[in-house]
């Protein structure tokens, strides 16, 4: 029998009375307006209240563009780590047995499960001077707590589940066949890796990148444990936001968050782009297919 009798059926058995499916679709539409547009509306509504130039005097401050540099620097760090340690992690767990696999994707998880200020707070236990490497670093002038580099630490640890998440269940259903046809035919590894394994993933790979990055450039709480909220040298952009919000520098504050705000609507655009890609390279498999 054909796919597109199975399809019909499935639809005929799914299918809600108008009234039902008006209903999901204005409860669905009332919250997204009330907990997503209305607040970006709000943050940006704000940033603009009192004129373009304080909105843009706000963004050149000292403090602000060394907020947003800081920012930038810690993605372009953070990414391209985790984005390595993902595909390897992926590329292990789906096309390899070995010993500890549950181990290393319960590991993976972990950052998942553990709040971020607690996982900052091990971060200060671990290298502060009062920790357990502390006195050992400082006495060779290596300095993590309150300094970028422990904000980098703290941010690998958060991020990095994002791209191997996203790429390990794709790989696993994937499988293994493609990879071992191309090495019947004489391809190495990293040739096999190369054109066979990582086209097939780059749009996951790329969706996890993106969620990644996002998560990177808008960390607070791991961070703000780390940071000692150093004005003009440790202070990323969702710590300045607090710090000139506490100041009573509302307009600042919001000039500053809508750039995170726009940050989250990009993510937005790129993941709906990447799924509209996705769904188009797998349209005409299942236009091709025709049943048993």
């Amino acid at each position: 029998m054909k796919r597109t009798g199975n399809v019909r059926r499935s639809a005929a058995a799914t299918t809600e009375s108008r009234w039902v499916r008006r209903l999901l679709i204005g409860v669905s539409l009332a919250f997204l307006g009330l907990f997503l547009m209305m607040p970006l509306a709000a943050v940006f509504a704000q940033a603009f209240s009192r004129g373009w130039e304080v909105y843009v005097r706000s963004l050149g401050d000292h403090d602000a563009l060394s907020a947003i540099g800081l920012t930038l620097l810690i993605a372009l760090i953070v990414v391209p780590v985790n984005t390595a340690f993902g595909v390897i992690a992926a590329w292990a767990i789906a096309k390899f047995q070995f010993v500890g696999k549950s181990l290393l994707i319960t590991l993976i998880d972990l950052p998942y499960s553990v709040s971020p200020v607690i996982s900052g707070m091990v971060f200060v236990l671990l290298f502060g001077r009062q920790g357990w490497l502390g006195p050992w670093l400082d006495a060779r002038g290596i300095h993590i707590i309150f300094a970028v580099s422990g904000i980098v630490l703290a941010t690998l640890f958060v991020t990095f589940p994002f791209v191997a998440r996203e790429l390990i269940p794709l790989m696993q259903a994937q499988g293994t066949e493609e990879e071992e046809a191309a090495r019947l035919l004489g391809a190495g590894g990293w040739q096999t890796f190369w054109r066979v394994t990582l086209p097939n993933v780059k749009w996951g790979l790329l969706y996890g990148v993106i969620l990644c990055n996002a998560r990177a450039m808008g960390e607070f709480g791991a961070v703000s444990v780390v940071s000692g909220h150093i004005r003009g040298e440790t202070n990323t952009m969702p710590l300045h936001v607090e710090v000139l919000y506490n100041e009573y520098n509302i307009t600042a504050a919001f000039a500053v968050a809508s750039l995170l705000a726009l940050l989250a609507l990009v993510t937005l655009v790129l993941k709906s782009a990447l799924q509209w890609k996705t769904a188009e390279q797998l349209a005409p498999e299942e236009q091709g297919y025709t049943g048993d």
